[in-house]
């Protein structure tokens, strides 16, 4: 009874309410309503672009993690490549260094063959290279009779006249080797051929000295039988290694390392 009251009431309200404020009040509304649904499409376009954003900067984030990964790979073969570069400068300098002395030994072997080559032509002597050293070689039966310590008058020229050349090479020092064939001597002066060997290279260095080389620059030594150059079955075999070898003593400060190695001597 009383809700049916009050709706009568309401109508009757209604009714009172003048037609053109009514109208204006739903314009109103219906602006209102148009204005809501504007700001909610904008909203939802700032959302998408809010969205769409985040997704753009996520991608900028991914590339920039990889550029810095491209980046740190860089450094890290920048390093290796500048060690590389730095390893081959080192190898090349040591190249470099070999190759001067190896241009240097041939200038000695050169140099040596030129004073000698007139003893050369003669049949006299010979130049060589043994296991890296320079030797001059000259034939013991040229030089003494048969199991014999003592020079022939041919023999005394040829080592003054090669003492007078060893003499002219300065700085450089020499080892006068003795060596035999292989027959035995065994006789009281020469037990062995290690005595005919030693014997026949001290009366070569004694005389080189006299020939001008300075003492303490030359030095005798035997091999006996032990390094022959050629088989001793033969006659020329034998012949061939029956010889007075002069080798020019290496100079350490030209090889590589002299430098590790004398410090290695000093015992530091």
């Amino acid at each position: 009874m009383r809700l049916g009251l009050f709706a009568v009431a309401l109508g009757l309200c209604l009714s009172c309410v003048p037609k053109k404020d009514y109208d204006a009040a739903l314009a109103e509304n219906a602006g209102l309503k148009t204005q809501i649904a504007t700001l909610e499409g904008t909203i939802a376009e700032r959302e998408a672009t809010i969205a769409r954003l985040e997704s753009e900067l996520a991608t900028v984030k991914t590339e920039l993690a990889a550029v810095k990964a491209d980046l740190e790979s860089t450094k890290t073969t920048l390093a290796t490549t500048t060690s590389d570069v730095e390893k081959m400068k080192k190898a090349l300098s040591e190249l470099e260094k070999r190759k001067a002395e190896a241009e240097a030994s041939l200038k000695t072997f050169r140099d040596l063959v030129a004073r000698f080559q007139k003893m050369i032509d003669a049949g006299t002597l010979r130049v060589k290279v043994i296991d890296g050293r320079l030797v001059v070689e000259l034939a013991t039966d040229i030089l003494f009779a048969p199991g014999s310590a003592s020079l022939s008058k041919e023999g005394k020229a040829t080592i003054l006249e090669v003492g007078g050349v060893l003499a002219s090479i300065p700085d450089r020092e020499f080892q006068i080797a003795g060596h035999t064939d292989n027959v035995p001597i065994g006789n009281a002066q020469f037990p062995s051929n290690w005595e005919l060997g030693s014997a026949r290279s001290i009366t070569v260095t004694k005389l080189l000295i006299e020939g001008g080389v300075p003492p303490e620059r030359v030095s005798a030594s035997s091999y006996g039988d032990t390094l022959p150059v050629a088989p001793n079955d033969t006659k020329e075999g034998k012949a061939s290694n029956r010889r007075i070898e002069i080798v020019i003593v290496p100079d350490l400060s030209m090889m590589p390392g002299y430098d590790e190695l004398k410090k290695l001597g000093s015992g530091k």
